[in-house]
């Protein structure tokens, strides 16, 4: 069996998830952190298991001891008091929660939040389109979701900077020690604290405010509930879109043959390429490697293995996605691809409420960056480049590009 959790696994995991769906398609292993879990790599296994309630997202569920339950989920999420969010709960409150906010994610909804995000995607394009040269995670793929899920939420323009830098902590030390995402996950706690407070006395027409609404009209959502989900959505909203466009754009510039051709669609107002292209994209080499964590309430099979009350199971959606059982030809590229169900933002209730954002973002900025800076390449030999070393998330430190330089 090859190894897994290595720096080296982290640069190309397919293979060893090849392995794993040949030889042990559920598998136990001990995750860096020492809590052992079910790895679930199969497709048809991986979607049974994202929709079945029997593996609850509650923590609390976990059969290891008390000290062990703080390795999972999000490092600080327990002591900062933002457990009760939409990745740690079952129906009904799930079911509640989720019915608040997702008006604000519909297709339609999302739609009007287009013209700012082009906005912002020209906004950091034009900050280094006359160098000739940028980092494509830092100067745009992280900043672009940070600036749009703030606005969406109704975080002032003065603040957001401050939420780059926290957010900026959790991406850096993600991989690493605990402690500085812990702090971050903190700061952004007390910060949401005194924003929904102030927003009390002068609601407007963001996401906040209108869970300050809905808790004020019966809908019995809790000072806590509301500043756990102003923190996932922010969280859990920034850095998939991270990965989306940085494992995309790079994904393009390996694959020339396929950038091409989604540049000359583009240049003749075809859209329809960018618009499969992107969910390619997800299945190819998506922003999220492994659902998150489930806990099985009773004992139940997965794909012939037993799997006892109180484990911890992850699906592996990177492994799911390049299952040869499911899609023709797995490890190659085809942004045309037609069939493509994949598991990239999940399945079942905890279905990705983000994801019409997500795909936006994504869109807006795959397509902006090939349509003003068409020469567009990598600066340094792929072999250079590193991948954060975080369990849940897939993503590049860095994406060093040069390029024409325009004014």
């Amino acid at each position: 069996m090859p190894p897994l959790f290595t720096w080296e696994f982290a640069s190309d995991p397919y293979p060893a998830y090849a392995w794993l769906r040949e030889h042990a398609p559920v598998h136990r292993t001990t995750l860096p952190s020492g809590v052992e879990a079910w790895l679930v790599t199969r497709y048809a296994d991986a979607r049974q298991a994202l929709a079945d309630q029997r593996l609850s997202k509650n923590p609390v569920h976990h059969s290891e001891a008390a000290h062990g339950k703080g390795k999972v989920g999000i490092p600080g999420e327990r002591s900062a008091n933002l457990m009760t969010h939409l990745l740690n709960i079952d129906p009904p409150d799930h079911t509640r929660l989720r019915r608040l906010v997702s008006k604000a994610f519909t297709p339609g909804r999302v739609a009007e939040f287009a013209p700012r995000v082009q906005e912002l995607t020209d906004r950091l394009i034009d900050g280094f389109a006359g160098r000739g040269e940028a980092d494509l995670i830092h100067e745009f793929a992280f900043p672009l979701p940070i600036y749009a899920i703030c606005d969406m939420l109704g975080v002032p323009a003065e603040d957001q900077d401050d939420f780059r830098d926290w957010a900026g902590m959790m991406i850096r030390h993600g991989g690493g020690p605990r402690g500085g995402v812990a702090r971050s996950v903190k700061r952004m706690r007390t910060y949401l604290a005194e924003l929904i407070h102030r927003k009390r006395e002068d609601l407007g027409e963001d996401l906040i405010s209108g869970l300050i609404r809905a808790s004020d009209h019966g809908e019995h959502l809790t000072e806590n509930e509301a500043a756990a989900m102003a923190f996932i959505l922010l969280f859990a909203g920034f850095e998939t879109t991270v990965n989306l466009i940085g494992n995309g754009t790079y994904a393009l510039l390996r694959n020339p043959g396929q950038r091409e051709r989604l540049q000359r669609a583009l240049a003749e107002g075809d859209e329809s390429l960018l618009a499969t292209g992107v969910e390619e994209l997800l299945r190819y080499d998506g922003p999220v490697e492994l659902a998150t964590w489930r806990f099985a309430t009773r004992e139940l099979v997965i794909g012939g293995q037993r799997i006892a009350e109180g484990d911890p199971v992850l699906v592996v959606l990177a492994a799911a996605d390049r299952d040869p059982e499911r899609f023709a030809g797995p490890d190659t590229l085809d942004l045309a691809r037609a069939d493509n169900q994949h598991l990239g933002y999940g399945h079942g209730i905890h279905y990705c409420l983000g994801a019409p954002l997500a795909r936006l973002e994504g869109r807006t900025a795959l397509a902006t960056l090939l349509r003003r800076l068409p020469d567009l390449r990598l600066s340094v030999d792929p072999a250079e480049l590193r991948w954060r070393g975080g369990l849940i998330m897939r993503g590049l430190r860095t994406l060093p590009v040069e390029f024409t330089a325009r004014p």
